[in-house]
């Protein structure tokens, strides 16, 4: 029997009233990520990945009403002004139509690479779809303009690297883009609807975050630590256009403490934005839509930088109890009133609630920094929250448990109670098998105590994002290590691990990375095998360099993959044979070096499956490109035998290597 879904968050304590659909200016949409309702709230919409379907949920009966069957991965939904629904189909390179009522898909979209954030203007006559990356290229990501009645392409255009959400502002005339990896927010000018152009590339989110130290001010016997945004997954608008909002989170650039030091007993709770003790940190960056500029927190000062007064959120998030950490911060939507910001953090099974224009108040307590009124815990990896359109009601997505958890708001005391209740309505089923199951909960958890502490609040997830990588480079005691990807590799049948080469097996990798990192405890061998078992099921990015055939220059580029005896050391089906090299790569000066027994032993050789999408290279990041590295090395003959190789030659060879 299906489960009900009966919901409810209660407007008058929460201070919600009800309010007029603001979403039909192109900007406040109610929803983010993977659910979204009907125009009329009557029907909700979930999107499963791992299932391949959009379920349909009527929210009056609180049960699932249809099935469909859509392309490959969804992870995005978005509902128009006619009521058609659009569902992004990762895996697939589409999006799929499908019309309300008729609970079958209407039609299927070719797009870009990857396609994830979805919008509709307000008119209805556009879909706009982001793609993480071009058809033809992985150096950058695309906008691109569908007509909704036509379902034909009108336009293209490229927006940055691996651009993942979009929110459309100021009536439809502009469209803001988060940059998933580097995270940083794009604007395009969209008045003119058949010449869209990039109105702004970019912001100084990044300077102004770590302004101390950056020229900024200087602070006296103070030594500046820099942190990196990354994994910005959405971007969303509140009611009244003027302010935007983007979960992501902050990465400690400079050296990490070592354990055992004064900043914490594992590595990871070495020192991060505004006194907390992991390195990396959920938080939420406010822009004006006026112009894209951002207001962010100084996160060594912990303080509007620029002398701001703080009345948007802090830019880090700080839980209010230790028991309930945040961290994986995957969607966000404002209530209609434009008071109230919910998180869905998916990495701690969570819904943070916070003020959008305030930091202090009565309602909020907790630790110093934190300006989170209350965190409701729901099921395991949330995906995505919708709201109706009178701020009543909520609903959450819970992707890995295949459910969707609703919240209910008693306002018991006066004060806000949002709690979930009632069983969660399961819209469908698992196809992973149950090793693979439990090892995909591990994974993304900074709650479980087995693979981390409160106080450090991290997952794997934390850094290999989507289970991939995230262009961040780590500042570790034997030196600077970049995170690798752990996508369509076949990890585990590659040993020995780490960039250094120190762990024979598995268990002793993790044993390292969960109890000395990430402050967990030592995992037995059924957890290690459980986390085994999800990470060698963790597809391969799309790669948009390969064709039903070769083309001539890669068939070329094969050819000179075994001339500059390549093969020597990415050899087999994983391309590595697992030994150490040395290819002249070593840092060995500045503040951050290799240390001087990984100098002698050499670096753990990397496998090259899923090249072209894991760009920076080499362990410390410094090649930006492949022909980059293997133009500025080639005469040196330390990396492959390049030195005789041509231009033509060194093209054909990067050509190759991005179909691996």
């Amino acid at each position: 029997m299906r489960r009900r879904v009966l919901a409810g968050v209660a407007a008058a304590v929460l201070g919600l009233s009800a309010c007029e659909d603001r979403s039909a200016d192109g900007g406040w949409s109610n929803s983010s990520g993977t659910v979204a309702l009907s125009r009329d709230d009557a029907f909700l919409y979930v999107a499963d990945a791992d299932n391949g379907v959009l379920a349909v949920v009527e929210t009056a009966r609180g049960e699932k009403v249809g099935e469909v069957r859509v392309g490959a991965g969804p992870e995005r939904v978005v509902v128009g002004p006619d009521d058609t629904v659009y569902v992004s189909n990762r895996r697939e390179r589409s999006v799929s139509v499908i019309r309300r009522g008729d609970w079958t898909e209407a039609a299927r979209v070719a797009v870009g690479v990857e396609p994830m954030g979805l919008a509709v203007s307000p008119k209805g006559d556009t879909l706009f779809v982001v793609n993480s990356t071009a058809r033809d290229s992985t150096e950058y990501g695309t906008l691109m303009a569908v007509d909704t009645r036509s379902l034909e392409v009108r336009w293209e255009l490229p927006v940055g690297d691996e651009p993942r959400g979009i929110a459309l502002v100021d009536g439809g005339r502009r469209a803001l883009i988060s940059l998933f990896r580097h995270s940083d927010l794009v604007t395009v000018d969209l008045a003119d609807a058949h010449q869209p152009r990039l109105q702004r590339e970019g912001t100084d989110l990044y300077a102004r975050a770590n302004e101390e130290g950056r020229g900024g001010i200087d602070v006296p016997f103070r030594v500046p630590i820099t942190f990196q945004p990354r994994g910005m997954a959405d971007v969303v608008v509140a009611p009244d256009g003027k302010h935007a909002y983007a979960p992501l989170r902050w990465s400690r650039e400079d050296p990490l403490a070592k354990p055992g030091s004064s900043s914490g007993d594992s590595l990871y709770g070495g020192g991060g934005p505004c006194h907390s003790a992991g390195v990396v940190v959920p938080g939420i960056v406010t822009f004006k839509t006026e112009d894209g500029s951002p207001r962010v927190d100084d996160l060594n000062m912990c303080r509007p930088s620029f002398g701001e007064v703080p009345d948007f959120p802090p830019s880090t998030l700080v839980s209010m109890e230790s028991s309930h950490p945040l961290q994986g911060p995957s969607a966000a939507v404002v209530d209609p009133s434009g008071e109230w910001l919910f998180v869905v953090n998916r990495e701690t099974d969570n819904v943070a609630i916070l003020p959008t224009h305030r930091r202090t108040g009565d309602d909020l307590v907790g630790p110093r920094g934190s300006s989170v009124r209350q965190v409701v815990r729901v099921g395991s990896g949330p995906s995505g929250i919708a709201l109706t359109r009178d701020g009543r009601k909520a609903y959450v997505h819970n992707a890995f448990d295949h459910s969707v958890t609703m919240l209910v708001n008693d306002g018991a005391g006066g004060r806000t109670n949002v709690r979930a209740e009632g069983s969660p309505l399961i819209v469908a089923g698992d196809v992973l098998a149950p090793q693979q199951v439990v090892g995909r909960k591990l994974f993304y958890s900074a709650l479980d105590s087995r693979m981390t502490s409160s106080d450090v609040s991290v997952s794997c997830e934390s850094c290999h994002l989507d289970g991939r990588e995230d262009g961040h480079v780590w500042g570790f005691p034997d030196g600077p290590r970049q995170t690798p990807s752990l996508a369509g590799r076949d990890v585990t049948r590659t040993a020995p691990f780490h960039w250094s080469g120190e762990f024979p097996t598995m268990k002793d990798f993790l044993d390292a990375t969960v109890t000395s990192r990430m402050g967990g405890g030592a995992l037995d061998v059924i957890l290690v095998s459980q986390l085994s078992a999800f990470i060698d099921v963790i597809p391969k990015p799309d790669n948009p360099y390969l064709r039903d055939a070769p083309t001539a220059s890669q068939v070329r580029g094969a050819r000179v993959f075994e001339k500059a005896r390549c093969d020597t050391c990415h050899e087999g089906e994983h391309l590595t044979n697992n030994k150490q090299a040395n290819v002249g790569t070593f840092i060995t000066t500045g503040a951050l070096q290799d240390a001087s027994n990984v100098r002698e032993a050499g670096l753990n050789t990397p496998s090259l499956l899923g090249l072209a999408r894991t760009a920076p290279y080499l362990h410390d990041g410094s090649a930006k490109t492949l022909k980059g590295r293997l133009v500025d090395r080639r005469q040196s003959n330390a990396h492959g035998a390049t030195a005789e190789l041509t231009d033509a030659e060194i093209d054909d060879l990067v050509d190759y290597l991005r179909t691996l």
